[in-house]
């Protein structure tokens, strides 16, 4: 647990900073419609990640999985590393790719937290996991500023010092792979011997956490552009960014309770409405950087955090055990790819139309799952 809990955090240290560095050097360089850009690589390197962990897990266990999901990271992070510094687009889009490789392993931590406890604490085993991205959320926002002062100092581009802390907390999540198990035994039965997974078991989950994710990436990546365009410095977007990386994963202990006090579908369809809410205050108070911002940026991280432990949770309990590290893989590589239309669409409607159209299509995209998710059968 610690050792998965460590690589969690090492690893949302690394993508908080880097990916917002990232977003503020491509709108420098090529205009703001192409600031989702490097959302768009990270989700899909998350992806890609996440899929080839679930198929992989089950044969190669943890610790050799995840240990060469974050170094694939580390490389990622220093390519990334030498493109800020030179200033270049495309080797730094690749480098995020290959961060978001690591970060899809790191996702599926959370299972497999759960599946070392019994079904009435999976909620809360998770949960813990997912904490562990608190960590990021405090210090990947904190260190920007500080960062980019010393960067600068060495006569480099300033935004290439979040880039190398980076570095450095990809370095210590491979670090930490290295004290989980050497094994994980494989499954009993061959996978085509059991039967059919339930589509119900699957859809539901999937179209709330694909739901969440669009909502939380479009609004999230739009923002530091939104703040930067009124005057405000890399102080006032760490501190809105870390409100809302708060949300995302401080309170996730709490979900873990809901989920297994209340079950996963109550807790998904608060975390629907949270989002609802959050995106509204958006609108609301779209440059109110030290009120209305931090507040619906912490309410678009929680209704995440809700969606994201409730869906889980649901997956965790309901798959087989010898189906469920490939269907959660997979589970995860479709939300996180659905979520790379989020990253590039949120810059295309921020061009066409502002924060305000960027808040007004995420609060849609979190409230049309209440509606298609309306039980059919009774359960």
């Amino acid at each position: 647990m610690a050792a998965l809990f460590a690589g969690v955090a090492l690893l949302n240290t690394a993508t908080v900073g880097l990916s917002t560095a990232a977003t503020l050097i491509v709108a420098a360089g090529s205009g703001p419609g192409w600031s989702g850009l490097p959302s768009v690589a990270s989700v899909l390197g998350t992806a890609a990640g996440a899929l080839g962990a679930g198929l992989l897990l089950p044969r190669h266990g943890r610790r050799r999985v995840l240990a060469s999901g974050y170094g694939v990271a580390l490389a990622g992070a220093l390519i990334a590393f030498a493109a800020a510094l030179a200033t270049s687009v495309v080797p730094l889009l690749l480098g995020i790719l290959l961060v978001g490789v690591g970060n899809g392993g790191a996702q599926l931590s959370r299972y497999l937290a759960a599946d070392l406890f019994p079904d009435e604490q999976r909620g809360r085993a998770l949960s813990i996991v997912v904490w562990g991205g608190t960590i990021g959320a405090l210090a990947g926002p904190a260190l920007m500023a500080p960062a980019a002062d010393v960067a600068a100092g060495f006569g480099r581009p300033s935004l290439s010092g979040p880039v190398a802390v980076a570095v450095l907390a990809t370095a210590g999540a491979a670090l930490a792979a290295a004290f989980l198990p050497r094994h994980v035994p494989p499954p009993r039965a061959p996978i085509a011997a059991r039967g059919p997974v339930r589509p119900a078991t699957i859809a539901r989950p999937l179209v709330a956490m694909v739901a969440a994710q669009l909502t939380m990436v479009a609004v999230m990546t739009m923002t530091p552009v939104q703040l930067q365009n009124h005057g405000h410095g890399l102080d006032v977007v760490g501190w809105v960014l870390g409100a809302h990386l708060i949300g995302m994963f401080a309170l996730a202990p709490l979900s873990g309770r809901i989920a297994d006090r209340w079950g996963p579908r109550v807790t998904v369809n608060a975390g629907l409405g949270v989002l609802a809410v959050a995106t509204a205050t958006a609108l609301a108070a779209p440059t109110a950087h030290t009120s209305g911002l931090p507040v619906a940026l912490f309410l678009l991280g929680y209704g995440w955090n809700l969606v994201f432990v409730g869906g889980s949770a649901q997956l965790s309990r309901d798959l087989a055990p010898e189906t469920r590290s490939r269907m959660q893989g997979t589970v995860d590589a479709v939300v996180w790819s659905a979520s790379a239309l989020a990253g590039l669409g949120s810059g295309q409607l921020f061009a066409g139309g502002g924060y305000g159209l960027v808040a007004v299509v995420g609060g849609v995209l979190a409230l049309l799952p209440l509606v298609l998710l309306v039980p059919r059968d009774g359960r």
